[in-house]
């Protein structure tokens, strides 16, 4: 009877063993539910982005006002008898910088005393 008992309890060792830590267990399961996960959320990301250049692509083939737009604000264009006026706004007054003060002479040595 002991002798079933120390089977039975090696048998059910052995399948925990690979359950948990063998090829295709709970920890390699885990493991690919979080990269499914993370992919998952690089995939919605790059739908966004996807879906806007998408819209924009169609906003530039249909209108010119898109063009325009693109022309003004990123190349500065602006329309013939058009005039630009760019407003700066005021300068900070900027502090004095103090003057760089002279470095003391410095003596070498090995020259020749001063002759009078």
């Amino acid at each position: 009877m002991k002798i079933l008992a120390a089977v039975l309890a090696a048998l059910v060792v052995l399948l925990q063993f690979s359950l948990w830590l063998g090829k295709g267990g709970w920890l390699r399961v885990w493991d690919l539910d979080r990269q499914v996960q993370a992919q998952k959320d690089q995939n919605a990301k790059v739908q966004k982005r996807n879906v806007a250049l998408d819209a924009e692509v169609r906003d530039l083939k249909q209108g010119l006002e898109a063009v325009e737009e693109r022309a003004r604000f990123e190349l500065g264009m602006v329309k013939q008898d058009e005039v630009f006026f760019q407003v700066v706004g005021p300068r900070q007054a900027a502090e004095p910088k103090p003057a760089l003060e002279p470095r003391p002479a410095v003596e070498r040595r090995g020259q020749a005393e001063k002759k009078p």
